[in-house]
């Protein structure tokens, strides 16, 4: 997976923000907010590019996965098929669903977090926002690894 320019742009101001005061913190927390933004949508169309060079049947497979794994969620997960288990490509793309789902929920901490700092002022909470917006990007960038193991696979191991 190659280094997004957003993302690397988005770290290094999160790392250099974690030191800021907090009247800097004030001018500055528009622009964290819109870095941070497009850090989340590089990623998520190089998660989109990714996915759309998978096979009909992978795509097909992932969103078997998903539904599985949403129901499961809330309660309704039926008796596992064992074909689904057996499969190595099933395996893998679970895998893919569980790195994406992480990194979802890290990110929807991150903004929670930062929303809470901005509701309370607190330069603190600001801080940790921006360890967890880091955080949710590193994770983010390796479910997309995984995603790319997918569509790297070679067509006779489909």
């Amino acid at each position: 997976m190659r280094k997004l320019p957003e993302v690397q742009e988005a770290k290094e101001l999160m790392n250099e923000a974690m030191e800021w005061s907090a009247f800097k913190w004030l001018f500055e927390k528009s622009r964290v907010r819109a870095t941070a933004d497009r850090a989340n949508a590089a990623l998520d169309r190089l998660e989109r590019t990714v996915k759309s060079h998978w096979s009909e049947e992978e795509k097909a497979a992932y969103k078997a996965v998903s539904s599985k794994t949403s129901a499961a969620a809330r309660g309704q997960e039926q008796m596992e098929q064992p074909a689904e288990a057996l499969d190595p490509l099933f395996a893998l793309l679970e895998k893919v669903h569980e790195a994406h789902d992480a990194a979802r929920r890290a990110r929807t901490d991150a903004e929670a977090t930062f929303d809470e700092a901005e509701r309370q002022m607190s330069t603190g909470l600001a801080q940790e926002g921006c360890k967890k917006a880091i955080h949710s990007w590193q994770l983010h960038e390796r479910a997309i690894r995984k995603a790319e193991e997918i569509a790297e696979k070679p067509q006779v191991e489909k």
